[in-house]
């Protein structure tokens, strides 16, 4: 039960979640959904830079004050909701029409063959499309961000630009998984299996390749608001 349910957000800023209960938090993508026993989700969306913390009462945030928008409370664990653009709080009932269009998300607890197969069946709708843009679609698969499609297409061996015609589409769900589920419960984002410094991606953000040490190519891929910068290294994607 929280005994403090602060939201700083114009539109629920009169609204007090002190005294409910938390059923369950559900991530789907990026979208966040916090339910409640009375039936209502609290639903936010982090974008490209929210993001929640967790503190023991009495902490000091890592961030400044002035970004949080959710101050959620018990006795023993303080989460705070930092630069939550979009915060809604609607039935629970009707989540579906914020999240009915994503694709299958990587990290449902029930994910089985049915969820892989639509995700394969949805990435190789279009098979002319770059596969760094179909992955990032979160209408195919919910949960791939700029990092991980990056590194996926190292992992595959190929650019971020190959049709996905010319990749293997179950090996690429696989890895956007695995590698989803590998991170999912610490900040450092690996996909190396390292976390230590200067190691933990393959080219992402990095002058020289991981393995082979050639230099990495940067380039910025998609158009207007889609548009993401991406690496790939030559000589390992070919």
């Amino acid at each position: 039960m929280l005994t403090r349910g602060e939201l700083r957000h114009p539109r629920l800023s009169t609204l007090d979640l002190s005294g409910r209960r938390v059923r369950a938090v559900r991530p789907v993508g990026k979208h966040l959904l916090i339910r409640f026993d009375d039936g209502h989700t609290l639903h936010n969306h982090l974008r490209m830079d929210g993001a929640w913390h967790l503190y023991s009462p009495g902490t000091r945030w890592r961030r400044p004050a002035h970004q949080a928008r959710a101050v959620l409370g018990t006795a023993d664990r303080v989460a705070v909701g930092f630069n939550l653009h979009d915060l809604r709080w609607l039935p629970t009932a009707v989540e579906s029409e914020l999240i009915g269009h994503l694709g299958p998300d990587l990290l449902d607890p029930e994910w089985d063959d049915g969820h892989a197969a639509e995700a394969i069946r949805r990435l190789t709708a279009d098979p002319d499309r770059e596969l760094g843009r179909a992955l990032l679609d979160q209408t195919v698969m919910a949960g791939v961000g700029n990092i991980y499609q990056t590194e996926v297409c190292f992992l595959l061996g190929r650019s971020p630009w190959t049709p996905v015609a010319e990749i293997d589409a179950a090996r690429a769900v696989r890895l956007c998984r695995e590698l989803l589920l590998r991170n999912a419960w610490h900040p450092e984002q690996s996909t190396t299996k390292s976390l230590r410094r200067g190691t933990q991606h393959w080219v992402y953000d990095r002058r020289t390749c991981l393995r082979c040490g050639g230099p990495v190519r940067r380039g910025i891929q998609g158009d207007d608001v889609e548009a993401r910068v991406t690496y790939h290294c030559p000589r390992c994607q070919p």
